[in-house]
């Protein structure tokens, strides 16, 4: 018979270790699922917009400050958790995150009138921020170069499989409980499940030597430094851009494809077509990206992603447009976020490791707010046709072009870079 002896002092040691041997391949699918839980969080109500509108009395376009509203505090929140994780670590603050994630959505599903479900919206996307700043810190605490911008791409292809099926899950949801509240209360089931996850299996990744101290100077400066240095602002500014037409889809996807295009019964497949392309993408770029480099890889995207969308303005002032036009169209440019998206990101992220936590937060506050304010524009611009969002697709590319050519110094499609710092 095996006789361990163990003291009281080892056991903890030893669940750590055995924490400690999460792989590259469960990190991926952890920190995918974590930034999917905010995906869930915005597009599995999509299809709920007309019952929330009915059975609240939400009016005309502003069903869609249910999902604007989110965002912009996400946004907003991405300030806060990256200092105190830089200081306390990654899993207390993605603790308190997934909290008040769980908490916030049953809140949302008990509120009695739509002021008051936008306001908890709101809390929801400010004190669950979390979530969507830490996984970028996380994977650059491990890796950095060309080899983050490939796992990034690994993780946006898994979060993108939510956004692909959500409203399909929300539309389900509605079905079998027979009310749209109950679309909340699955967004909190998710929540649970990946805060056991996150408890069982993943160490602590801050490294002891890059622990900082929490001073508001020290913290505004590293936040500073991660949005001015020219190296980088362009590839932040240029993904709010991009990312903000995207958020403009998303905002108005429901009332575009139901009432412009009379598909609205349509709505979660088509929905999932464009989401799932954006996987697809995301997948081929982390074959591709260590072979050319981020920058290659995104310029070059960026190149098609103008053309298409200047395609899609001249279709969407076509009379009589139709969904044969709107939707591969659209596909296309979502397909093309997959080459920048992740890639932009990584680039932005690649000087700052010894202050992850805190560049993740600037940037990707940055980031959300002002696409989460351009896409509500976009959204609200909505005229009962596809020209405002074509319009602002192809401006924000062009003006995200500018930027990126601001930071390279003129100079395009550069080198790879190395794996490792």
């Amino acid at each position: 018979m095996r006789n361990d002896h163990f003291s009281h002092g080892e056991r903890p040691a030893v669940a750590k270790r055995r924490r400690a041997v999460i792989g590259e391949r469960e990190l991926i699918w952890m920190m995918a699922l974590l930034m999917a839980c905010n995906a869930f969080g915005i597009d599995a109500i999509l299809p709920a917009l007309d019952a929330v509108a009915s059975d609240l009395g939400a009016p005309g376009n502003s069903r869609q400050f249910v999902v604007g509203v989110y965002l912009l505090a996400a946004g907003l929140g991405t300030l806060v958790p990256g200092a105190f994780a830089d200081r306390f670590g990654r899993r207390p603050v993605l603790f308190v995150a997934l909290g008040c994630y769980i908490v916030l959505s049953i809140a949302c599903a008990l509120a009695s009138t739509f002021d008051m479900l936008v306001a908890l919206r709101a809390a929801q996307g400010f004190f669950a921020a979390g979530i969507i700043a830490l996984p970028p810190a996380i994977i650059r605490d491990r890796v950095g170069g060309d080899k983050m911008a490939r796992m990034m791409s690994l993780i946006f292809v898994i979060f993108l499989l939510v956004p692909a099926v959500a409203p399909s899950i929300g539309q389900a949801v509605m079905v079998a409980f027979g009310d749209w509240r109950w679309i909340f209360v699955s967004m909190a089931v998710a929540g649970v499940v990946m805060a056991l996850w996150v408890f069982i299996r993943l160490p602590e990744t801050l490294h002891e030597e890059d622990r900082q101290e929490i001073r508001i100077r020290a913290i505004a400066r590293n936040m500073k430094s991660a949005i001015t240095l020219r190296h980088t602002i362009g590839y932040t500014l240029g993904s709010a851009l991009v990312f903000g037409g995207l958020f403009g889809f998303i905002n108005s996807s429901q009332q575009l494809i139901g009432e412009a295009f009379g598909a609205g019964e349509r709505f979660p497949l088509i929905f999932a077509i464009c989401a799932g392309c954006m996987a697809l993408a995301n997948w081929s770029n982390s074959r591709i990206v260590e072979r050319f480099g981020a920058r290659r890889v995104s310029h070059a995207a960026l190149f098609a992603f103008i053309m298409v969308a200047a395609a899609q303005l001249w279709f969407a002032h076509q009379p009589n447009e139709t969904l044969w036009t709107f939707v591969p169209l659209m596909a296309a440019n979502m397909s093309l976020l997959g080459f920048i998206g992740a890639n932009f990101g990584s680039i932005a992220m690649q000087p700052f490791r010894h202050i992850a936590g805190a560049a993740s937060s600037a940037q990707g506050f940055l980031r959300m707010t002002s696409g989460a304010l351009l896409g509500a524009y976009i959204g609200y611009s909505y005229d009962g046709t596809a020209r405002p969002l074509a319009t602002a697709l192809l401006v924000t590319a062009v003006l995200t072009l500018i930027f990126v050519l601001f930071s390279e110094r003129g100079k395009l499609f550069g080198p790879p870079e190395p794996s490792l710092d």
